[in-house]
C-alpha cells in the first residue's frame, strides 16, 4: 500500500525538521519527505494533513502489558489497540509479567504473541536478576541476543549495590540499558507521599527519601563502573537535581518521568482516591514544578507513561489496600501538550522529542525519526482538539485513571505502524 500525506506540519526533532511538508510512504517504507510531492495510482491513499502535526510515531520506554500471566488485567492485544490511540507505534514492556521475562521462552512468546495480535512494535524488557528477587543475575546476553532491549528489576529495586554494580558491568558487555526503580523498601512503608495530606488523609507516607537515596547510589555506581543507568519514573526535586550535577559531571545516566509527575500533586489523593495512588506516589506543587524544569533544560530526557493497568476490584477497596498504578496510553501525548505545550514548558518539538526519539535514542531501537528509507511509523495529531476523558471509552481492559473527566487539547488523529494505518481519523481500524 502507498499513503501520500500532504500538507502537514512535519515536526521530526531528530532531524531538525519543523515544516510544512509532504511524505510519500511505499511499501512500508519512507521513501520521500519533502514539499509539493506528486505521486498518484489507483492504490495510493492521500491523506491531508493541513492544519495538522505530522510525527515521528510515540514510543513508550516504559509500560506494563501484564501478558502472560495477568491477561484479565490487560494482554498484548487490548494494551497495543489503547497504545496505538494514543499515538505510540512502538512500547517497551516491562518484565514483572507471570512468569517473568528472564529467559527467552518468555521474550520469544511475547515477540510472537505481538507480531499475530499487536496493533504496534513491542520491544520486550527482560529482568536484571531471577524471578526479580535480586539474588542471580538473569542472563541478560541471552536475553539481549533473544530480542530483549533493556534490562530491569521494575517494581522491585536492586536493594544490593555489589549486586547492581555487577548488573550494570554484565549489561554494559552487552550494550544494554540497565533501567533502575530507584526506591528503598524500609523508607516506603506508605502508600502515599509523605507530608500534609497524608497526616490528615491518616495514610502512611513514603518520604522522598526512599527515591532519591537509591537515585544517588546508582549515579554512584553509574561513575565508578563507566556504564550507564537509565532512572525510571523521577518525581521528586531532588532526584532532578541529582540528575543535573550527575550530567555535568559527565555520568552516564539518563531519566524518565510520567504525564502524572508533571500534572498532578498528593492532593489528587484526596477523598481516598485510590486512582491516584502509584509508586512513586504523586508528590507536592513544588516538586511538579521541578519536574517541569527538568524537562525544559534537558536533565529529563524522556516521558514514558508507566502504563499500569489493574481491575476495578483491585482499586475499589481501602486505600492502603489498593494496587499502585494507573493506565496511561490514551492520555499521555494530550497531557503534554495541555500542561508543557499550551503552557510555553515545552516546544510541540521538545515534547515529540521525549516522546519519540529521545526513549528510541536511550534503547536503541532506531525508531523515533521520520528518516527516509526507514520503517514508516508516524503519528498524525490535531493539536488544538479538545476533548473530555472518559475512561469508559478507552481501549485499555481496565479504567484505573486519575484523570476522568479531564478537558485536554491535542488529539491522535492518524496512528500509522509500518506503513499501516492502525487509527483513522480517531477511529482504531
Amino acid at each position: 500500500m502507498r499513503i501520500l500525506i500532504k500538507n502537514g506540519r512535519v515536526i521530526d526533532p531528530k532531524n531538525g525538521i519543523d515544516d510544512v511538508l509532504d511524505i510519500y510512504i511505499d511499501n512500508k517504507i519512507i521513501e520521500e519527505v519533502g514539499k509539493d510531492l506528486d505521486y498518484s495510482g489507483a492504490d495510493i491513499e492521500e491523506i491531508d494533513a493541513s492544519g495538522k502535526i505530522v510525527a515521528p510515531g510515540l514510543v513508550d520506554m516504559h509500560c506494563h502489558l501484564r501478558d502472560p500471566g495477568q491477561e484479565y488485567k490487560e494482554d498484548i492485544e487490548s494494551g497495543t489497540k489503547s497504545a496505538a490511540m494514543g499515538g505510540f507505534t512502538s512500547v517497551a514492556c516491562m518484565p514483572n509479567t507471570e512468569p517473568v521475562i528472564d529467559n527467552v521462552a518468555v521474550v520469544e512468546y511475547i515477540k510472537s504473541k505481538s507480531e499475530s495480535v499487536g496493533s504496534v512494535n513491542v520491544f520486550p524488557i527482560g529482568a536484571i536478576s531471577k524471578g526479580l528477587k535480586g539474588e542471580e543475575l538473569a542472563p541478560i546476553g541471552e536475553l539481549k541476543f533473544a530480542g530483549v532491549v533493556a534490562v530491569s528489576d521494575d517494581g522491585n529495586p536492586v536493594t544490593s549495590p555489589s549486586f547492581m554494580r555487577n548488573a550494570l558491568i554484565y549489561a554494559k558487555n552487552f550494550d544494554t540499558p540497565v533501567i533502575s526503580h530507584c526506591e528503598v523498601k524500609s523508607l516506603s512503608d506508605g502508600c502515599m507521599n509523605e507530608g500534609y495530606v497524608s497526616t490528615i488523609l491518616g495514610l502512611r507516607g513514603i518520604s522522598r527519601a526512599a527515591e532519591e537515596i537509591m537515585v544517588s547510589r546508582d549515579i554512584i555506581l553509574a561513575k565508578t563502573t563507566e556504564a550507564s543507568v537509565h532512572i525510571a519514573h523521577v518525581s521528586t526535586r531532588g532526584s532532578v537535581e541529582l540528575v543535573r550535577r550527575a550530567k555535568a559531571d559527565g555520568a552516564q545516566v539518563t531519566c524518565e518521568t510520567c504525564p502524572h509527575y508533571f500534572t498532578l500533586t498528593e492532593e489528587a489523593v484526596m477523598g481516598y482516591n485510590t486512582n491516584a495512588k502509584m509508586n512513586p506516589p504523586l508528590r507536592t506543587d513544588d516538586d511538579v514544578k521541578a519536574i517541569i524544569e527538568g524537562l525544559k533544560d534537558g536533565t529529563i530526557d524522556a516521558i514514558a507513561t508507566d502504563h499500569a493497568p489493574h481491575h476495578f476490584d483491585e482499586k475499589d477497596c481501602e486505600f492502603d489496600r489498593a494496587k499502585n498504578g494507573i493506565v496511561g496510553f490514551e492520555t499521555a501525548l494530550s497531557l503534554g501538550i495541555t500542561y508543557l505545550v499550551k503552557t510555553g514548558a515545552l516546544t510541540m518539538s521538545g515534547l515529540i522529542d521525549k516522546m519519540s526519539y529521545s526513549p528510541s535514542r536511550i534503547l536503541g531501537i532506531g525508531k523515533g525519526s521520520l528518516c527516509e528509507k526507514t520503517a514508516a511509523d508516524i503519528v498524525i495529531i490535531d493539536e488544538n482538539s479538545e476533548w473530555t476523558v472518559d475512561v469508559n471509552s478507552f481501549y485499555s481492559k481496565s479504567k484505573n485513571s486519575p484523570f476522568d473527566g479531564f478537558k485536554l487539547c491535542g488529539k491522535v488523529v492518524y496512528t500509522i505502524v509500518g506503513g499501516r494505518v492502525v487509527v483513522r481519523d480517531g477511529i482504531l481500524m
